[in-house]
């Protein structure tokens, strides 16, 4: 065990009374919920479809169809790429509203539809045009790059951006390291800014008047957020509350728990459930912020945060000497109590997604039942301390061991360790392969989908 000498955390966190859940106050001003988030996008995207139409008297042959498809598909992805970094900006009303797992969601399927959508305007573009012209495609496409205004720039964007697609498809993605994968996926900030330039100096759909001006809004709009919520925010929150590590304790093996002090902690208003950017001020760290859970309720004095050891950046956490400074950005994610509508609640998880559980055990109301997955016993967390909280608060720990095949199906499995499954509100963490059977799991067993909660954060 690693120890500063001060300031000195205490033992473990201190437990909420029995049937009383931590709360945070009443619920932060301007939380977006998720259908007002995405009827506000398409209201974007029906606007910036309203700009072509204003500016189509006719449509006439199949060079005019082509290239009418080239220029709605640019508009949309255009407008598309904006609205994918602000989902990833860390914006408060989002982040609360819609939750980081969802938000991922939605960016990753927005990506998909980015990289559709500009290959697309590619072709037809390049395709109509050699229709009009009367040359063949590949000179066509020469002559568009090389002649036409701001194209370079533009070819470089698309480039970028189809290869950040493909470096984030899910098969490329599994064989990178998160800190691998997050610098490569700030190349579509330069896409973006390439592709800018050739919208405005080649989209006649924009005009010169309200159109451009809210072109001009949006981008310069997102900007300004991210550079705000990514950049100067972070940095003004670290000045404010001064994090370092405090201490490291081993758990099992490969897994530790990291403690960090600082100043006017209950100012970040943290709640159980929810997870930081943890940024560590060390050689080989400091320029990778990765995401970790809370594993305790937060405390006025510190926060507790449970690393597994996956390899890189987590494995050089353990290693971490007191003192060292750390720069959080958080918290963030809707992964909490405030989800909760019903009494029974049951939490479900697997490996280190126990870390978010562990702190909701702690604090949510109602009639609580944990499930922890694992092949081996040697593989649970928190063992000891999620039997003390169970007895404090009168709550029950299942431990389901063993390989899939053991274990059988997941759905009998769950009902016959929880009875009344249907009747739970479930949060759910864990590795992919389990979220994924265990929300079959359980719509099968009659959980309604909208009571159950579970959050990844990847992003």
């Amino acid at each position: 065990m690693t120890t500063a000498a001060t300031p000195q955390p205490r033992p473990g966190p201190r437990p909420a009374p029995a049937g009383r859940g931590h709360r945070a106050g009443p619920r932060p001003p301007f939380a977006l919920e998720p259908t007002v988030a995405l009827a506000l996008i398409a209201v974007g995207a029906v606007g910036v479809l309203a700009l072509w139409w204003a500016s189509t008297p006719a449509v006439v042959g199949a060079a005019g169809w082509l290239t009418g498809v080239g220029r709605i598909t640019g508009l949309l992805a255009g407008y598309a790429a904006p609205v994918l970094l602000l989902l990833m900006a860390r914006l408060p009303p989002l982040e609360r509203g819609v939750g980081a797992d969802r938000l991922a969601r939605w960016h990753a399927f927005g990506g998909r539809w980015l990289v559709a959508a500009v290959s697309v305007h590619v072709l037809t573009v390049v395709w109509g045009y050699a229709l009009t012209d009367g040359r063949g495609p590949v000179g066509e496409g020469v002559e568009v790059v090389l002649h036409y205004p701001e194209m370079i720039k533009a070819t470089l964007g698309t480039l970028l951006l189809l290869g950040t697609g493909a470096v984030s498809a899910r098969a490329a993605r599994r064989r990178l390291s998160y800190e691998t994968w997050y610098y490569l996926h700030l190349a579509t900030y330069l896409a973006v800014a390439l592709a800018f330039s050739h919208q405005l100096a080649t989209g006649a759909d924009l005009g010169d008047g309200p159109g451009r001006a809210a072109w001009y809004a949006l981008y310069f709009g997102t900007a300004a957020l991210l550079g705000w919520y990514r950049l100067a925010r972070p940095w003004l929150l670290d000045r404010r509350h001064r994090l370092r590590v405090a201490e490291i304790r081993p758990e099992s093996p490969g897994v530790v728990s990291l403690f960090l002090t600082g100043r006017r902690l209950d100012e970040l208003r943290a709640e159980s459930g929810q997870f930081f950017r943890l940024q560590f001020q060390a050689p080989g760290l400091r320029w990778a912020a990765n995401p970790y859970s809370l594993s305790a309720p937060p405390h006025p004095r510190f926060l507790r945060f449970t690393v597994k050891d996956l390899g890189g950046h987590s494995a050089a956490v353990a290693a971490l000497r007191p003192g060292t400074p750390v720069r959080a950005e958080g918290p963030y994610g809707a992964f909490t109590g405030r989800r909760l509508r019903r009494r029974r609640v049951l939490l479900l998880g697997a490996g280190v997604g126990i870390t978010p559980l562990r702190a909701l055990f702690e604090t949510l109301p109602g009639e609580l039942t944990l499930v922890q997955r694992a092949r081996r016993p040697e593989d649970l967390l928190f063992r000891a301390e999620l039997a003390e909280v169970a007895r404090r608060r009168g709550a029950v720990v299942h431990e389901l061991l063993g390989a899939r095949a053991e274990v059988g199906d997941l759905g009998a499995a769950l009902a016959r360790l929880v009875p009344g499954l249907a009747e739970h509100e479930v949060y759910l963490c864990g590795p992919e392969a389990l979220t994924g059977e265990a929300v079959r799991a359980l719509r099968a067993a009659g959980v309604r989908p909208g009571r159950i909660h579970h959050e990844s954060f990847s992003l």
